[in-house]
């Protein structure tokens, strides 16, 4: 993870300390819920099941996909934000505990070495396709998905701002030729 000029989140760990926290954790009784993503731009669709997931237990931990994995994920221009940028940014939220960063293009081997009580899912993915579910099943826990909210998604954000910005150039353009034009 890249330096950023302003002090690092006391909220990010590597997964193999935050395993040693979560497992204290454990011992003292904590409910711990983990959820994942690239959160590349951080919406209020993000928020809420952010905010929902931490309803479920006493620690939220949040896996987030390095700059790498989003990449291979979403494409050469993606993300939009570092990782740095993005653990900054998710670690400003009250609901989020912790946050981790994985390379993998799934979370398996994350939630395996976590083990948390309550896996949590944004969106709209069948319970049977929730990576992980059978990992914490098998430990007892719980997987939740919670609904995605329509509008909200970072493919659509950078859509948004690609038609402001393509819309600005255009008015840009028609007045530069309305200046140039010989006025009577």
């Amino acid at each position: 993870m890249e330096e950023l000029p302003f002090a690092p989140s006391q909220k990010y760990f590597p997964p193999g300390e935050l395993a040693e926290i979560v497992a204290g954790l454990r011992r003292a009784g904590r409910r711990i819920v983990f959820t994942n993503g690239c959160f590349d731009l951080l919406h209020p669709g993000h928020v809420y099941t952010l905010t929902q997931a931490k309803r479920l237990g006493d620690v939220l931990v949040v896996g987030m996909n390095s700059d790498a994995s989003v990449r291979r994920l979403k494409g050469a221009q993606r993300p939009i934000l570092s990782e740095s940028e993005r653990v900054t940014v998710l670690s400003a939220l009250a609901a989020v505990d912790y946050v981790t960063i994985f390379g993998e293009d799934t979370p398996l081997e994350l939630i395996r070495l976590l083990r948390p009580h309550v896996l949590v899912k944004g969106g709209d993915w069948p319970l049977e396709s929730v990576v992980g579910r059978e990992a914490v099943e098998e430990g007892g826990g719980t997987v939740v998905v919670i609904p995605y909210q329509p509008g909200f998604s970072t493919t659509e954000i950078i859509q948004r701002i690609l038609a402001v910005s393509r819309h600005a150039e255009e008015r840009e353009a028609l007045s530069e030729r309305h200046s140039r034009a010989p006025h009577s």
